[in-house]
């Protein structure tokens, strides 16, 4: 089975002007959960994948980028690099939200992936 697309962040420097841009022009909800970060509800009735939007500071991956949901993100960090692909963040844990890491193809796309099942 494949890994599933499940969450999207759109990265930038001005979190203020990224949020009121995609809120207006799709009817999204933005709720901040962090300084310079917020949550995304698209209110598409179930359709499609929520998100987050991001600014305000260094991103690790700024741009576009979508999550992969994965079982063991480290086994997918060293796939990726054995593939040519190169770690840009490691598997990180945010307590009882989400682990996470980023991963940059052989031509530069920086994606995300998100280890199934919650945080730990």
């Amino acid at each position: 089975m494949g890994a599933p697309v499940v969450h999207f962040e759109v990265n930038g420097k001005d979190y203020k002007k990224l949020t009121d841009f995609y809120s207006k022009l799709f009817g999204w909800e933005v709720h901040d959960a962090m300084p310079g970060y917020g949550l995304v509800h698209t209110q598409a009735d179930g359709k499609g994948i929520e998100g987050g939007i991001g600014g305000g500071g260094e991103s690790a991956a700024p741009g576009v980028v979508f999550y992969m949901e994965v079982d063991d993100p480290q086994k997918y960090l060293e796939q990726a690099e054995a593939l040519g692909g190169k770690v840009v963040t490691p598997v990180t844990v945010i307590p009882d939200q989400v682990t996470f890491a980023h991963i940059q193809d052989p031509e530069g796309h920086v994606v995300g992936i998100v280890k199934s099942g919650g945080s730990s």
